[in-house]
């Protein structure tokens, strides 16, 4: 090489892959990082990369784009057109799904037909295309006829080592009611019934933020002391989910879960709808019925709830070992951005 190279072909030859995020910053994005990765661009939200004006002027100054699927504000602008600019530009594309569905909106059926499309351009444009499970790579192959390289949800949260957990306690986390949560209240009783039967007691967990939102039924239920309620700020929800013996994640809808990844470190049984790849990340999660368009089972919740109160208290999750697994799921990204940043700058 010499000193006319392109920037992206010396920043490759310094041993720097220089990478631009979409978003730019998130829990997972931020721990999967690979070391020697240089995360470019400004930290805006939505993404200026998601801007094809901004992306065009701006392409030579990164190696690799990574788009994380599952944000709504991605999805509806990172369809067709944005995906013809990447391939116009040369851009190596790389793709995370992390939901295959699409998340809360008003109205579901619209929001279906944007994911889908949405899927459909930019895993066609993808070099490399990652996900999080072996059932979501399934069905990303069934669907979008993409071979995807599962890599595990690596450890988000750190365990408090002088907050325990009480046996017997379910929390469930309720914000204003949604396409995703419809009908709390019924949800909260089903959840109630499976505490009780299993010998304890239900908490409903409520951002600071929402509790003004709650709905009047659940506000009945706290009310009648059946329920209790914890206000929690965001910074203190993994110490929430510390002390509950099951979460109840009460989504009916969706293809991975952080929550759960948090509950696995801190060692609290999780009690998930049956959608989605959910039991495919952790083997102790206990299913429910539920449908993203029918609605929850609200018996076969109480049941679950039941059923994960008689099983043994998890301990966290060895640090070791986690330690281990985020490394290896660096070193997978650090390979695939050196393979398609390689492939780029010999073009």
């Amino acid at each position: 090489m010499t000193s006319a190279d392109p920037p992206e072909r010396g920043a490759l030859a310094e041993g720097r892959t220089r990478v631009a995020t979409v978003p730019h910053a998130d829990p997972y994005l931020d721990v999967v990082l690979p070391p020697g990765v240089v995360r470019v661009g400004p930290a805006g939200d939505p993404s200026p990369w998601l801007d094809v004006s901004y992306l065009t002027e701006h392409a030579a100054e990164i190696d690799v784009l990574h788009l994380h699927t599952g944000y709504s504000h991605v999805a509806e602008v990172a369809g067709q057109c944005w995906t013809e600019t990447v391939r116009r530009l040369g851009l190596p594309l790389v793709v995370t799904v992390h939901q295959l569905r699409a998340p809360a909106h008003p109205v579901r059926a619209r929001w279906d037909a944007v994911m889908d499309a949405h899927l459909e351009a930019v895993l066609a444009t993808a070099e490399v295309v990652l996900t999080l499970t072996r059932g979501a790579a399934d069905e990303i192959a069934a669907r979008f006829g993409r071979t995807a390289i599962v890599v595990a949800h690596p450890s988000v949260a750190v365990p408090d080592p002088d907050l325990g957990s009480e046996r017997g306690l379910v929390g469930v986390r309720l914000g204003p009611a949604s396409s995703a949560v419809p009908e709390p209240a019924e949800l909260v009783r089903a959840a109630l019934s499976g505490a009780v039967s299993g010998g304890g007691r239900l908490r409903v967990l409520v951002d600071a933020v929402d509790v003004p939102d709650l709905d009047p039924a659940v506000r009945d239920l706290l009310a009648s002391g059946a329920v209790e309620l914890a206000v929690h700020l965001p910074s203190g929800w993994t110490a929430e989910l510390q002390q509950l013996h099951v979460a109840v994640l009460p989504e009916r809808c969706g293809t991975h879960a952080r929550d759960l990844e948090i509950c696995r470190d801190v060692g609290t049984r999780v009690v998930a709808p049956g959608c989605g790849w959910l039991a495919d990340q952790w083997s102790e999660v206990v299913s429910y019925g539920a449908h993203e368009r029918d609605g929850v089972d609200p018996v076969s919740l109480s049941a679950a709830v039941s059923v994960a109160l008689t099983r043994p208290m998890l301990r966290p999750a060895e640090r070791a070992w986690r330690a281990e697994q985020l490394t290896a799921v660096r070193q997978v990204h650090a390979d695939v951005y050196a393979q398609v940043a390689g492939d780029r700058s010999w073009a």
